[in-house]
C-alpha cells in the first residue's frame, strides 16, 4: 500500500487535473447536491471553507446558505495546531489572506463560534475512499477541531477523481457522515449492534 503522503499527493494532483471548467461546473454539482442533504436543511450553523487552489469551490453553497438563513463560519487557524470557527463581520475589514494564501476571516471584526454550536461541518480534502475515510493537506488542524464538534455532522466535498482505494487510517482521523462529489453522495456505513 501506498504511504500517506503519496496517496495525498495523488489525490491533489487528480484535483489540479481537472480543468477549471470542469471544477467550476462539478463545484456547482457538489453545492446543490449538499443543499439537498438532511444534514444541511437541519443545520443552523454551518462551518464551511473558503476554497483555494484546487479544492471544490463553495461559492453557490455561500449563496444558498444566505437564502436559506443559515449562519456561515470559516476556520481560522490561531497557532500551528489549533484553529477556530469564526462568524465574518461585514465590509472591508472583515477577511485577510492567511499563511497559506487561504482567504480567512478577521477575529476582531467576526464572532467566534463556539464548536458545539456547529450543527454541520464541511471539510474539504486531498482524497478520501468509499468507506468516508478522509484525509486532508496534513497539518492535523480539522482531526484536533471535529472531536469537539460534539454536535455537529462531519462530511467532505470532493471531486470524483480524488477517490482513493482504501485509505490508511490512523486512530485519531474521523470518518466522514458523508463525502459529495460531483456524481455521488458517499455515506458511511453505520456500525454494527452489538450482540
Amino acid at each position: 500500500m501506498s504511504s500517506r503522503k503519496e496517496i495525498r499527493k495523488q489525490g491533489i494532483a487528480a484535483r489540479e487535473g481537472l480543468t477549471d471548467e470542469e471544477r467550476v461546473g462539478y463545484s456547482g454539482l457538489i453545492c446543490d447536491a449538499v443543499r439537498a442533504l438532511p444534514e444541511y436543511r437541519n443545520a443552523k450553523t454551518i462551518l464551511s471553507y473558503k476554497w483555494t487552489k484546487g479544492e471544490v469551490r463553495l461559492t453557490k453553497l455561500e449563496t444558498y446558505a444566505k437564502q436559506d438563513g443559515k449562519t456561515l463560519c470559516f476556520p481560522l487557524c490561531v497557532s500551528d495546531t489549533e484553529m477556530v470557527a469564526i462568524e465574518p463581520g461585514k465590509g472591508r475589514g472583515a477577511w485577510r489572506k492567511g499563511a497559506y494564501g487561504i482567504k480567512e476571516p478577521v477575529a476582531a471584526a467576526g464572532v467566534i463560534a463556539g464548536p458545539q454550536e456547529i450543527d454541520l461541518v464541511i471539510c474539504p480534502c486531498s482524497t478520501f475512499d468509499e468507506e468516508c475515510n478522509r484525509m486532508g493537506m496534513g497539518a492535523g488542524y480539522y482531526d484536533r477541531y471535529l472531536p469537539k464538534c460534539t454536535n455537529a455532522a462531519v462530511i467532505a466535498v470532493a471531486f470524483e477523481a480524488q477517490k482513493s482505494e482504501a485509505l490508511p487510517v490512523n486512530e485519531w482521523d474521523k470518518k466522514m457522515e458523508a463525502v459529495v462529489t460531483e456524481s455521488a453522495v458517499y455515506r458511511a456505513a453505520a456500525p454494527a449492534a452489538a450482540e
